[in-house]
């Protein structure tokens, strides 16, 4: 179970995951696994879907649970609990997101897939980190945290997206009720420390089903109801909860997700033929949100109180730009909802997360590897200058 928790691990997981559909989508059996994708599962004429939608809203709620909970830490015990703090990752969040919309609009105005600009505004924050702990050995926590904050900043912009962009024919009466069981499972799981922490803990489950359950019917997202539960409940028994679930998103959830969404079938069609929906992504990705994030934390070290947060080199910015550019998990997912009527411009999307991913993957491990030998060395040096001795003081007091 460790191993799921590390950030390396993950990580290969994912990407290996997502590897292996492409690769099978693209066989004889990829027909075959399709179709059991697309197979409905559930109580007959009451409550189904299909297994890619029962992978889609369903398990991936849990991962947006995690998210909420990580969420609901940084704001009020952590790296954003202040505007202080928040100051400079937020404004080259902002960046990051501005840029990568505007370089996709320049593919795709004035065509029918303009409805994908959020898709490579979102960064895979497990992905993020697990560049870093392969290739970024000596960096300052400075990096690390700067990262985290903007990947966290991210993740808000990504969940107001799904909800406000992908919502339809909401039943306000059952989002209402939704509402309810949100606040009443905040409520017991502030209860959870007493001696009747066991029928709690069955209730809490019980009111995080029914809640799922409500938003899903209410036309919301079904994910978002995992968004609402992680920040709504009490902040030791929800990081006791993300802790024993973090293996089983990192595990199975995400992989499963990764490998639905990435079962499609590459076009047999000249890159010209393919969808603008592909070339914004595949662009916008690394390339806009390296620079968005690069240009904007730029102007937020001299727009801000320097003294607020580690100070970050241009260079520093541009591995956390590169960083930015893997998309994948929340990018796949805004592919499926922007283009759920259209399979071949969606599975283009997707085929343009992956490879937008690829390469910024490809970016951030070069110039994180940079940068972490280039503190490396500086560690060095700082050694040796600690250890070596004091030359004597030349006569006379004065200091050549």
């Amino acid at each position: 179970m460790s191993l799921l928790r590390s950030a390396r691990f993950p990580a290969v997981i994912l990407l290996a995951a997502a590897v292996a559909a492409l690769v099978i989508a693209n066989t004889a059996l990829g027909a075959s696994v399709v179709e059991v994708k697309e197979t409905y599962v559930g109580i007959p004429g009451v409550f189904e879907m299909s297994l890619g939608h029962w992978v889609q809203d369903g398990l991936l709620a849990l991962f947006f649970f995690t998210v909420a909970v990580e969420l609901q830490f940084e704001l009020t015990n952590g790296e954003l609990n202040s505007a202080r703090k928040a100051l400079q990752p937020a404004i080259a969040a902002a960046g990051g997101v501005m840029v990568p919309i505007l370089v996709f609009l320049l593919f795709a105005a004035g065509s029918d897939a303009v409805a994908g600009w959020p898709i490579p505004t979102a960064t895979d924050i497990a992905f993020a980190l697990g560049v870093l702990a392969v290739f970024g050995k000596g960096l300052p926590s400075g990096i690390r945290i700067f990262l985290l904050a903007l990947a966290i900043l991210d993740d808000i912009v990504g969940i107001v997206f799904i909800a406000v962009l992908f919502t339809t024919d909401v039943n306000i009466g059952l989002l209402a009720l939704a509402a309810l069981a949100v606040i009443v499972f905040g409520v017991l799981s502030r209860r959870l420390d007493t001696r009747a922490r066991v029928p709690i803990a069955v209730l809490l489950v019980l009111l995080g089903i029914a809640t799922w359950v409500l938003v899903y019917l209410s036309g919301v997202h079904a994910t978002l109801a995992g968004v609402a539960l992680g920040l709504a409940m009490s902040q030791r028994p929800a990081l006791r909860t993300r802790h024993a679930l973090e293996p089983w998103v990192n595990g199975i959830v995400l992989p499963l997700f990764a490998f639905s969404a990435a079962l499609v079938v590459i076009p047999e069609v000249s890159p010209t033929e393919l969808s603008p929906a592909f070339w914004g992504i595949v662009v916008g990705l690394p390339v806009g949100k390296l620079i968005g994030i690069t240009v904007f934390g730029w102007l937020s070290l001299r727009i801000g109180n320097r003294g607020a947060a580690p100070h970050l080199s241009l260079m520093d910015l541009l591995a956390a730009g590169a960083l930015g550019g893997i998309g994948f998990t929340v990018s796949l997912l805004l592919s499926e909802l922007a283009f759920a009527g259209d399979p071949l411009v969606r599975d283009e999307a997707t085929l343009g997360v992956l490879a937008g991913s690829a390469v910024s993957l490809l970016v951030a491990g070069l110039l994180v590897a940079q940068r972490a030998r280039h503190y490396r060395r500086l560690a060095r040096s700082q050694a040796e200058r600690e250890q070596s001795p004091h030359p004597p003081t030349p006569t006379g007091g004065q200091l050549n």
